[in-house]
């Protein structure tokens, strides 16, 4: 039975020497991994670039063919491309050619091309190959896009030198983006882990022990050029008792202290030179129709009062002479997790619902350039204090609603208020769900960030394969 074949040409910012070292970079795969797909490493052995170079996935890539996937890369030729194969796993046959094709000193083409043979003979075939070529189709033009995104954005600042990132969080719906956006640039990064948790494969990055209310050794910080601070209590998970209450602000305001103090306490030269830390767009507070930027001042409740104490921790470093930027994240999008993760499930089943009024502001942005932002603020010297973390165009929980419905082409018409909502989460539901603000990136834009996705709906469909 002759195989299927699928290809894939686009166009790429970079020279084809380029773009082979992108894919030869540690993570380079989990930067392609698409976020609607369930995707994991579970065993990588050898390296890039040589023979006998295999990785282990446990994945359901493509619809219905799921399982266990052993493939093995070769034939690299730098420059040009490389191939890999399926030695055991879902399909009968999976032989993936990847091209690198010059196109001028500064451009080239990416080609990707699969030949393939679903599983159970002419009965899968029928059955399955047109789920497997559909499927294949939103995969790869999700890969293809993140890599001309990345390329593009690491181009910026190509005449930059190379940084050592030490990272909290980095195992996080935002952590996990940034560091593989980081390795592929061709930084390192040093990952400071609370628990014992190791990856079962050498993933290209440094594991280092961090007590979060302990300052950290100085040789914890030996060699880093910079240190994003990403780590906090998940304030969407349980109800919001005076214990969770607490628990969010020690969570926030001790490590960042510690931090700070173990920056400060370092010699001047020794010392990053930028210290990232994350904070809110809650710092606003409930602001209503009100254009918010970078320069308006703080709201009033719980949310605005844990983010100002959370940025205040960071003024002995400004105050040490190291370039602090204070990140008020928006509504990160993305299926693994957050505010659309936990709304997924329900939409699918058609009980997608508008949130008390639906005009309340959502300040959203995609995983993607959230990642992105904070990599802008790392290489951009002339990005510090506050950067609100968020979209150009913010759209109220109505349209939010409506267009995630259309998305999953599923019914929206369910309407839950103000006290069913307080009734349900409690405080949470008046600080976080019904709260608007309308806040726009006037520093990113200011200082030329690129959005990958500035209208939502698109950006719905692109996290979500649709």
């Amino acid at each position: 039975m002759p195989d299927d074949v699928f290809t894939l040409r686009s166009p790429m910012p970079v020279s084809a020497d380029e773009l082979y070292a992108w894919h030869a970079r540690p993570l380079a795969f989990r930067r392609l991994a698409p976020p609607w797909e369930d995707t994991q490493v579970v065993k990588q052995e050898g390296a890039f670039g040589t023979e006998g170079f295999r990785v282990t996935l446990r994945t359901n890539v493509v619809g219905p063919v799921s399982g266990t996937w052993l493939a093995e890369s070769y034939n690299f030729r730098p420059g040009l491309g490389f191939r890999d194969r399926q030695l055991e796993g879902p399909f009968a046959a999976f032989n993936h050619n990847h091209e690198f094709i010059p196109n001028g000193p500064d451009h080239s083409f990416l080609e990707d091309r699969i030949e393939y043979r679903v599983p159970l003979g002419w009965p899968g075939r029928v059955l399955g190959s047109g789920i497997v070529k559909r499927r294949l189709a939103q995969v790869f033009a999700y890969r293809h896009f993140i890599t001309a995104s990345d390329l593009a954005r690491h181009a910026k600042f190509a005449d930059r030198p190379r940084l050592t990132v030490a990272v909290t969080g980095s195992r996080g719906l935002v952590g996990s983006e940034l560091v593989p956006l980081l390795t592929t640039g061709g930084h390192r990064v040093v990952r400071l882990l609370t628990g014992d948790a190791r990856p079962p494969y050498d993933d290209g990055t440094t594991w280092t022990s961090w007590k979060p209310d302990a300052p950290l050794a100085s040789s914890a910080l030996e060699g880093v050029d910079a240190l994003v601070h990403l780590a906090g209590d998940n304030v969407a998970e349980g109800r919001w008792t005076a214990a969770k209450k607490q628990k969010i602000v020690d969570s926030r305001d001790g490590p960042t202290r510690a931090l700070v103090q173990s920056l400060v306490a370092l010699p001047a030269e020794r010392r990053p030179k930028v210290f990232v830390c994350a904070s809110a767009v809650g710092f606003y507070g409930d602001r209503g129709e009100e254009e918010l930027t970078e320069e308006s001042a703080a709201g009033t409740g719980f949310f605005p009062e844990v983010t100002k104490k959370w940025e205040e921790a960071c003024a002995p470093a400004r105050d040490a002479g190291i370039r602090v930027v204070n990140l008020r994240i928006g509504v990160v999008l993305s299926p693994k997790g957050g505010a659309l993760g936990k709304q997924l499930l329900a939409f699918k089943a058609g009980g997608g619902a508008v949130l008390g009024s639906g005009r309340q502001f959502v300040p959203w942005i995609t995983v993607n350039d959230t990642a992105g932002a904070i990599y802008h603020t790392l290489m951009n010297e002339s990005v510090s204090g506050p950067v609100n973390i968020v979209g150009p165009n913010p759209v109220t929980n109505r349209e939010f609603t409506k267009a995630l419905g259309r998305v999953l082409n599923r019914p929206a018409f369910l309407w839950l208020p103000r006290f069913a909502l307080r009734a349900l989460f409690g405080e949470i539901a008046d600080e976080a769900l019904l709260a608007s603000m309308k806040a726009r990136p006037a520093k990113l834009a200011m200082t030329g960030f690129t959005f990958s996705h500035t209208e939502l709906e698109p950006a719905l469909r692109f996290l979500l394969g649709r």
